[in-house]
């Protein structure tokens, strides 16, 4: 079979340890976000996203509602627009840096040198993907990606989230490999017709999911799908 079109991939257990994001990120986050709101509220793109979470959840302040939603990691995108917001001055001021597995941004480097379309799919808001990838020890990567999508794009469990995707891209989803650490996600993606690989990264101590291919590393997707090797 011939090797994908196109790469879309998950951030958290995928492409970067899951601590990172929840002993580093959402902390940071959570920490900050009483003076964010009172200090930013007015500013446009702010209102917006309290507004959103007012009609969500009408009989709760805001920030006792943000604060709840973090406590459960909640898949809401208010609520992801205003982690991303707050990550941005972290990274803006360095206390914040991207982390990628080692072998993931010289596997991407040479995918996207070989012509495969590079994409993101992850509950973090675009924002915050793009900061990620902007900011980690390999340097900027965000011109390695054609585009990024968060959850206006749908829930990652529902497979009309990668149907409208793959319509996005314009691709079909024989084409379309989509890399992440959850089963559900896999299987979703599986059902609108794409192809799917897990990583089961050893630090992340992830349960295998039935039905799909398996890789430890980047390096490992590569040989499994006939993609090009790491550029070193």
């Amino acid at each position: 079979m011939a090797p994908p079109a196109a790469v879309v991939t998950d951030i958290e257990g995928t492409t970067t340890r899951i601590s990172f994001v929840h002993d580093v990120l959402f902390p940071y986050a959570r920490a900050r976000l009483p003076d964010f709101l009172t200090q930013r509220g007015h500013e446009p793109a702010i209102a917006a996203a309290l507004t959103e979470v007012r009609q969500l959840a009408p009989n709760a302040p805001e920030l006792t509602t943000l604060l709840s939603w973090m406590a459960t990691d909640t898949k809401i995108t208010p609520l992801k627009t205003l982690q991303g917001l707050i990550w941005a001055e972290g990274y803006a001021t360095g206390a914040l840096h991207g982390e990628l597995y080692a072998d993931v941004a010289p596997s991407l480097r040479a995918w996207h040198a070989a012509g495969v379309r590079l994409y993101v799919y992850s509950s973090g808001s675009e924002t915050a993907q793009k900061l990620l990838f902007r900011h980690t020890q390999e340097g900027d990567l965000t011109g390695l990606f054609t585009g990024f999508f968060d959850t206006r794009v749908g829930v990652k469990r529902e497979s009309a989230s990668y149907a409208s995707i793959a319509a996005a891209v314009g691709l079909p989803g024989a084409e379309m490999l989509f890399l992440s650490d959850v089963g559900a996600e896999l299987d979703a993606a599986a059902a609108a017709g794409w192809r799917t690989c897990q990583l089961l990264r050893p630090q992340d101590e992830t349960e295998p999911a039935p039905g799909h291919a398996h890789a430890a590393t980047f390096d490992a997707v590569a040989d499994s799908f006939r993609l090009p090797a790491a550029i070193a």
